[in-house]
C-alpha cells in the first residue's frame, strides 16, 4: 500500500458524504459504512461458493477471478469505513499491522 491509494479512499469517502443524504448524522454514517463490509463479505461468500461449484442449482458461477474481486471490494470498503470512523486511517492500519506482526513474531 501506498500514501496514493489512502487518497483515492478519501477521494471515495468524500464522494459518498457529498451524496449522502443530509439527514443521516454522523453516527448513522459510520454505522453503515460498518454495515457495508457484512454486505460486501457475502458477495465474497456468494463468489466462493461459485467458484467451488458448490450450490447444486447454480453450479460453477464464479470464477477465482470473481473471488478476488470481491475481496478487493471488502478490502476498499472497509478502508473507508475506517477512514470514516477515524481522522488518520493510515496511522490506524500501520499501527494495528505493527501489533499483529509483533503478536505472532518470534522471540
Amino acid at each position: 500500500m501506498d500514501a496514493r491509494d489512502w487518497d483515492r479512499v478519501a477521494w471515495l469517502r468524500n464522494w459518498l458524504d457529498e451524496n449522502a443524504d443530509d439527514a443521516a448524522n454522523r453516527d448513522t454514517v459510520r454505522l453503515l459504512r460498518v454495515l457495508k463490509i457484512g454486505e460486501e463479505f457475502g458477495e465474497v461468500a456468494e463468489a466462493v461458493h461459485g467458484a467451488l461449484g458448490a450450490n447444486p442449482r447454480k453450479g460453477a458461477s464464479h470464477t477465482w477471478d470473481d473471488v478476488n474481486k470481491e475481496l478487493c471490494d471488502v478490502i476498499v470498503t472497509a478502508m473507508v469505513a475506517l477512514s470514516t470512523c477515524t481522522p488518520d486511517p493510515e496511522r490506524a492500519l500501520s499501527e494495528h499491522l505493527d501489533h499483529l506482526v509483533r503478536r505472532v513474531m518470534p522471540g
